[in-house]
């Protein structure tokens, strides 16, 4: 069954193509307004590039995920979703896997973009920086499904969802920032890695957390 409901998200989306391409839309259009508030000053985009770097992934993923679930809602397919004899985790796992791969697939052309623009350099350690992508990225779909399957059935869905997804991703959001800059200006790793090891419970909890209560918070 969750082969099914995956197949069935990526099959609509990458027929429509809707949410990638708002979500790499919108991360193009940050990414402009980075390099021209940041022309003057090469200095300043090297030391806060992680930060604007992971803003951006932010504000995607929170389109992104809650794009994902807003389309559920239309002809009430979420409402027979959820009467359907299928486990509601199943439904979340779902929905976070798919989420991730939005992310990544996003990635893949924001982050290139990124690093032309902004004249920023990537790290020599390209595998733990693909690595701590990877795993904030699962971190923030975690988190993001769960909220998403929270207020969805709710007024105002749309601002509820960054209301709510906002403060409780700050812990990973740090973790994230100060790995990739331990990384770009070549840290050892025994100086950093509570980050990553930040990042990994985040992951667990959210994932875990998500699963147990997801048959809960889905009910109207």
């Amino acid at each position: 069954m969750f082969t099914a409901l995956l197949r069935k998200d990526l099959t609509i989306e990458f027929r429509s193509k809707e949410i990638i391409i708002s979500m790499i839309t919108f991360g193009v259009a940050v990414i402009l307004l980075y390099a021209l508030a940041f022309r003057q000053s090469p200095e300043a985009i090297e030391r806060f590039s992680p930060g604007l770097l992971w803003m951006v992934f932010l504000f995607i993923a929170a389109m992104g995920v809650h794009r994902a679930f807003s389309l559920e809602k239309e002809f009430d397919a979420f409402g027979m979703l959820l009467s359907a004899p299928v486990d509601r985790s199943i439904i979340f796992l779902s929905k976070w896997v798919s989420g991730f791969i939005f992310i990544l697939v996003s990635q893949l052309v924001v982050v290139p973009l990124f690093l032309l623009f902004l004249q920023v350099s990537p790290p020599a350690n390209l595998a733990g920086w693909i690595g701590i992508f990877i795993l904030t990225d699962l971190g923030i779909t975690a988190l993001g499904s769960l909220v998403s399957g929270i207020v969805m059935r709710v007024r105002m869905s749309e601002i509820l969802l960054p209301l709510l997804l906002f403060p409780l991703i700050t812990p990973l959001l740090i973790a994230a920032v100060k790995s990739t800059d331990a990384l770009m200006i070549g840290l050892q790793f025994t100086y950093w890695k509570i980050w990553p090891q930040i990042i990994v419970t985040f992951v667990i909890a959210f994932g875990v957390l998500g699963y147990i209560i997801f048959d809960f918070v889905s009910e109207e």
